[in-house]
């Protein structure tokens, strides 16, 4: 899913920034040779974590507009950009949500996102793929089912998620990097040198990976509640409809690699399950034909 890995990659950035920045202004250093105490230590992860996360969903609807070189419409030029603006419009009103941004970014296979730190001021975009490949009633699902993420606040959640997962990142990180410091002085008393600063790093570096399976849990949750959204909005048979042509579109032709980007997701066993941000849509599929 684009906006779910554009956050985790904007998050990432941005707090091993964060960590320079802690390297350059002394406070690690201080840190490390002066934090027997973890509760100062603490505090500071939080404050940070959660501020990388805050950062992250600032910059969210910024990065998309970049990364996926989102053309919003401004003023639509032609019948099927009306048409678009509108159906958006109208779903944003069933769900109670402000108009979000309405844009169209270049890609051959069908796929949508929305993205903002706020319900009233989203970004709601579809691929040049989506508009061409799909019917007008299957576009409308997929529409409605990202109109129900803006709705559920998913973004918001997903960041309260990333903050404390980041505070942990960042506390556990320097509490090795103390370990790692102490081993390597002659006396044992760390010194919060380039070995200390290397080994959080690094450190920080693969705990924030593996943390990201926290995010994809959630991330794999909240997609059968957008999906249970947009069958509400657009009715049922239209949301299914949706998700069998992603699942024709997808399938023959996606990459492993691509497998998790936008509404669609492949299919994941064992450990890869664990790193998908999406339910193979079979799943999803099968969920929407149980409801009552």
């Amino acid at each position: 899913m684009k906006r779910i890995l554009l956050f985790l990659a904007t998050n990432l950035a941005v707090l091993l920034v964060l960590s320079v920045v802690l390297r350059i202004t002394g406070l690690d250093r201080w840190l490390a040779v002066h934090g027997s105490s973890y509760n100062g230590l603490l505090v500071m992860a939080a404050v940070f974590g959660f501020g990388g996360a805050l950062i992250s969903l600032g910059m969210s609807k910024w990065m998309a507009k970049r990364a996926m070189g989102v053309q919003v419409i401004e003023k639509p030029s032609n019948a099927n950009e009306e048409w678009l603006v509108n159906t958006v419009r109208n779903l944003a009103t069933q769900a109670g949500i402000g108009m979000p941004e309405v844009g169209v970014f270049d890609s051959p296979q069908p796929n949508a996102f929305a993205t903002g730190a706020r319900r009233d001021a989203a970004l709601v975009a579809v691929s040049s793929g989506l508009l061409q490949g799909m019917k007008r009633n299957e576009v409308e699902a997929v529409l409605g089912h990202e109109i129900t993420h803006v709705a559920n606040g998913d973004m918001v959640t997903l960041t309260l998620i990333q903050g404390v997962v980041n505070t942990f990142v960042i506390f556990l990180s320097r509490v090795v990097g103390g370990i790692v410091d102490r081993a390597l002085s002659r006396d044992g008393e760390g010194r919060g040198g380039i070995g200390y600063f290397a080994t959080v790093m690094f450190t920080q570096l693969v705990l924030g990976i593996a943390a990201s399976m926290i995010v994809m849990w959630f991330s794999r949750r909240r997609e059968f509640r957008a999906d249970a959204g947009g069958a509400r909005l657009s009715g049922r048979n239209n949301m299914i409809a949706a998700l069998e042509r992603l699942k024709l579109a997808h399938e023959p032709s996606l990459p492993n690699q691509l497998a998790a980007f936008g509404i669609g997701g492949g299919p994941g066993t064992g450990l890869q399950r664990l790193f998908m941000s999406h339910p193979p849509l079979e799943e999803r599929i099968a969920a929407l034909r149980q409801q009552v």
